[in-house]
């Protein structure tokens, strides 16, 4: 673990304070790894990314959040142990931060652990340039959670929608009401009732608001998109 210790302090270098923090948080909030923590003893996730976000190095606790060797995951993109939902926005974020708009953020992010079972955890990303005016890699911490209480686990990539199903799930998140939304689908009111009724009960909510907000906890509609977009990882 030298070469972390070597990337944590240059890192540490590199940025106006030690402790990483939202840019509207106070520092030290609560679920916000602090950097000057040693690696394998702070139950925090590394991993040094490149500029195309491959993965360079990382800690052994990331190997385990992962359920992968050094083998298995270095050199491989890190967009692929996240969850397609948030995928988009999250690689927007990363843009930004080797062009140099930002030197760190902190966002939640689905993320898919052993297993492809799917967890919720703050992730922290800080640009590093080791005295260079461009970034030269990304250091990206999370917490770990495997085994750990309040990991929220969102649904797995299982293809549970029809193509309609999907096009009416969209239409509802994009607050289309019945009629304008049959018209757009070449369906009778009736067929879109009958997708909805057959949505509700796959979903297990009650009512439209509530299908809404279940599909993005379950990561099925994508986050940061509009209009509402499902991921096509989950239609057949």
């Amino acid at each position: 673990m030298k070469g972390f210790h070597l990337l944590l302090n240059s890192v540490l270098a590199s940025v106006d304070s030690a402790r990483v923090i939202s840019q509207d948080g106070p520092e030290g909030q609560a679920g916000y790894p602090d950097a000057r923590t040693q690696p394998d003893q702070s139950g925090l996730c590394l991993a040094s990314l490149d500029t195309s976000l491959t993965i360079q190095q990382a800690n052994q606790e990331f190997f385990r959040q992962f359920d992968g060797s050094s083998e298995e995951l270095c050199g491989r993109s890190f967009r692929d142990v996240v969850h397609p939902s948030v995928r988009q926005p999250l690689m927007r974020q990363f843009s930004h931060l080797i062009e140099g708009k930002h030197q760190r953020f902190v966002t939640p992010v689905i993320a898919v652990g052993a297993d492809d079972s799917p967890f919720t955890v703050p992730l922290t990303a800080v640009s590093v340039r080791g005295g260079l005016p461009d970034t030269t890699a990304i250091l990206v911490m999370m917490p770990a959670t495997r085994g750990a209480e309040g990991a929220r686990v969102v649904a797995g990539r299982k293809k549970i929608l029809s193509e309609m199903d999907a096009r009416i799930l969209e239409g509802i998140a994009a607050g289309v009401s019945t009629i304008p939304l049959a018209s757009r689908l070449y369906l009778s009111r009736q067929g879109v009732e009958y997708h909805v009724t057959c949505l509700l009960r796959k979903l297990k909510v009650p009512n439209r608001a509530a299908l809404v907000s279940r599909a993005y906890s379950m990561g099925v509609l994508k986050v940061g998109t509009w209009p509402p977009k499902v991921v096509e990882d989950f239609v057949k």
